[in-house]
């Protein structure tokens, strides 16, 4: 009975962690980029009350018998990212980027000697012609340096217009008229397990040893991202199913609600034995 009870418990504990999971999937719907997660459960270990047995081998006499085994609960198996793609969104604006296919955005707070990956591509030139995300970090191109248009910290130098295409080359014509072109385009890096990225909050995540060192294929449309483009002027909306996730909160409740009322009973049980002799 007291193995009862603390089965109980444990399934509280894993759906709440599953409602935690789900109301920061909700809490996210329209994050630019945000990738869902999902939880799964595993049994815990079981007490063997008497193992099996084969019987005798000539076929006479007593047969095999099965293992007797009581199971303790659960526990939480895997919170995993759902790295699939999210909507597009239009937003008119040049540099905002959405990446169609595989792969993330490398941002850097220091020049490249740390670098992010983010899915989220809301970016600006700043007063020096700097590619930053919402945060400050810079754009890194292909080579590993930061993408900037030269030229933009000076008004009589600034450039007279700019614009990025689908392989993530930066295009601008400068202040006496003439087209220039960026050498290396904006990066793209692509995992061959991107759900083992770590998540570290503002829509960045980080490489682990899960995940593995990014493919050396930077440039979009090329080698191992030859089916990865960027769509300019578009941003990716949140991968979040409101109604995936309503349906997941429902089963989770009435998870939750299941496994307190095995607690009630036991403890009503155990009730009933303290009041045998009265």
């Amino acid at each position: 009975m007291m193995r009862s009870l603390y089965s109980g418990v444990s399934g509280l504990r894993t759906h709440q962690t599953r409602m935690d999971v789900i109301g920061d999937n909700i809490a996210n719907v329209n994050t630019v980029g945000f990738k869902r997660s999902a939880v799964t459960f595993k049994d815990v270990f079981y007490q063997t009350l008497r193992g099996g047995s084969a019987g005798d081998s000539g076929g006479t006499g007593m047969g095999g018998t099965n293992p007797q085994q009581i199971g303790l609960g659960v526990t939480l198996g895997s919170i995993d990212v759902v790295h699939t793609q999210g909507a597009a969104a239009s937003t008119g604006n040049g540099t905002d980027l959405m990446i169609q296919g595989d792969g993330f955005f490398r941002v850097t707070p220091d020049d490249g000697t740390t670098i992010y990956y983010t899915r989220a591509g809301a970016f600006h030139f700043d007063s020096q012609g700097f590619l930053v995300n919402v945060d400050g970090m810079k754009v890194l191109d292909s080579a590993g340096s930061p993408v900037q248009i030269p030229g933009m910290n000076d008004p009589s130098t600034m450039p007279q217009s700019f614009s990025i295409d689908k392989l993530g080359v930066v295009h601008y014509v400068d202040n006496s008229g003439q087209a220039q072109t960026l050498s290396n385009p904006i990066s793209v890096a692509k995992f061959s397990n991107p759900a083992g990225l770590e998540k570290i909050g503002q829509s960045l995540y980080r490489e682990t040893a899960s995940s593995g060192a990014p493919g050396t294929d930077l440039s979009p449309g090329t080698g191992s991202l030859a089916n990865t483009t960027i769509i300019p002027s578009t941003l990716e909306m949140s991968n979040v199913d409101l109604a995936q996730e309503f349906t997941d909160m429902i089963i989770t409740e009435r998870g939750f609600q299941a496994n307190a009322r095995t607690i009630t009973t036991s403890d009503q049980m155990l009730q009933e034995l303290v009041n045998l002799k009265r």
